[in-house]
């Protein structure tokens, strides 16, 4: 795109003449990208300026740099174009917005928020999509799907461009719909900015990002951003079980859908029964009932459930068509994934990594009756430190026994990590292990016939990472060695 035609309006200063009809070929605000013929943001930030990095990306091809109001920059020749902006930040959005064509207006963008249930629920929509014979691509914690290309998952919700890039390369490929997970800090720090979406899903809030959001009002106001910007022809699907849901009720000038298991709602759940095998039970709504019968475990699996069926008929989509695409959906990278066995036990692993997290499937567990649960958990390192001792307090209450053990402890000492978990426990019905790969295999030796083994806290997750270290750490495969 022409540099004169992607700026206009936006940077109202004059062009120099030889860049009038520069063909802008990138935008980019990461030094570290290719950018031929390219145009640079240097966003200030808390811990980076990106000035700091003009030079990095004018040696990766860049040619026009757009820099905050400030001292002058020295030359770097004149086939360099300097731009001061007041708000870079701004001109990004609006620039990168323009460049990859509005993309979010050519594709219905579906954004789920909250706590928990927000991958397990773009999963089943992009079961139900695909059911619908439909075509769906999904940004999110476990990848990012794009067509035929799986990407790997940086974080839960790309940055600003990265987003755009995205939708934009789904539009190109005649892709109808793009399911997102929107988290907190996304929210809070704009990067979903510039998305039309169709349709908002508000699952549950509770403690978690507190290291972040430093209560939990600034918690729900990073993910209330979402609902006040849907517009008034989208959906918003919110559970009204939880009380954050039913404070989003005035905030949203969309078309809500309610969903509950206790509660009065449009979608509800009535007759559930729990086996390890999976769930049995009917959705109620307004045009009759429904029997689901899903692989899924547990409460929490219902409310997700619930919210996907919502949103298929905020959609129009057949009841029916819905229903298929919930079924068809056998299980979710990390959520209570079964791992096979000959031992005559279970064994679960789950991303569970806050109390509610924990709580939520170890009472899905609990719900089967089984003979014991052992359950393997630890921490995070450089994240609340505050939801610890609860984790702890919640293993005590609803594991039979814990071997209390090392997460992604980062910066921090593992074990002075696993000191504060403990200090949740009210009995002796633990033990530690610092290392997790041994807390593991300690636990499948501790496991008998028809007992549960919960390996908790990582999930999908193929890595462990620590203050010297990222290593490779599969929990499948780790469990598949210790069996053996």
């Amino acid at each position: 795109m022409l540099l004169n035609k992607l700026i206009e309006g936006i940077y109202t200063k004059p062009l120099p003449g030889t860049f009038q009809d520069f063909e802008v070929l990138t935008v980019s605000c990461d030094s570290r990208e290719q950018q031929k013929d390219g145009l640079f943001v240097a966003l200030p930030g808390s811990k980076f300026n990106g000035a700091d990095f003009i030079k990095d990306a004018i040696a990766q091809g860049a040619k026009i740099i757009v820099q905050q109001n400030g001292p002058p920059l020295k030359s770097f020749g004149d086939d360099i174009c300097i731009l001061e902006e007041e708000d870079p930040k701004y001109f990004l959005h609006a620039v990168g917005q323009r460049f990859y064509g509005d993309p979010s207006h050519k594709i219905k963008s579906i954004g789920v928020t909250g706590t928990n249930g927000k991958t397990t629920i773009t999963y089943l929509i992009e079961s139900i999509i695909h059911a619908a014979m439909r075509r769906c691509g999904v940004i999110g914690t476990v990848n990012y799907r794009i067509g035929e290309k799986i990407l790997p998952s940086k974080n839960t919700t790309p940055g600003f461009l990265d987003n755009q890039r995205y939708l934009a390369q789904l539009v190109a490929l005649g892709v109808d719909y793009c399911v997102m997970e929107a988290s907190s800090h996304a929210l809070d720090q704009r990067r979903l900015d510039g998305i039309h979406f169709s349709a908002g899903i508000f699952t549950n809030l509770t403690q978690d990002h507190l290291d972040y959001h430093k209560d939990m009002e600034n918690y729900f106001e990073a993910k209330s951003r979402l609902f006040r910007g849907l517009h008034s022809s989208a959906a918003a699907i919110i559970n009204v079980d939880d009380e954050y849901g039913q404070r989003l009720l005035p905030l949203t000038n969309s078309k809500v859908i309610t969903y509950a298991i206790d509660g009065a709602a449009d979608v509800g759940a009535k007759n559930i029964e729990y086996h390890l095998g999976g769930s049995r039970f009917e959705i109620v709504f307004s045009q009759g009932r429904i029997k689901i019968h899903t692989r899924f475990i547990g409460r929490h699996n219902i409310y997700n459930i619930l919210a996907a069926f919502a949103w298929g008929l905020s959609q129009g989509l057949n009841p029916e068509r819905i229903r298929q695409g919930i079924e068809n959906l056998t299980h979710v990278p990390g959520r209570l994934e079964p791992v096979e066995n000959d031992k005559g036990f279970f064994i679960f692993i789950d991303y569970a990594h806050t109390e509610d997290g924990l709580v939520n499937v170890l009472k899905a567990l609990r719900a089967v009756r089984p003979e014991k649960i052992i359950l393997v958990f630890g921490c995070g390192g450089d994240r609340d430190r505050t939801k610890r001792p609860k984790m702890g307090r919640a293993a005590c209450e609803l594991a039979d026994y814990s071997i209390v053990t090392t997460d992604n402890s980062r910066s921090e000492d593992p074990q002075a990590i696993i000191d504060e978990v403990i200090v949740g426990f009210t009995k002796k019905n633990y033990e530690t292990c610092v290392d997790r790969k041994e807390a593991i295999s300690r636990a499948l030796k501790l496991a008998q016939k028809d007992q549960i083994v919960l390996i908790a806290g990582k999930g999908h997750e193929d890595y462990q990472v620590f203050k010297d270290r990222t290593i490779v750490f599969n929990e499948r495969e780790i469990v598949k060695e210790c069996l053996q």
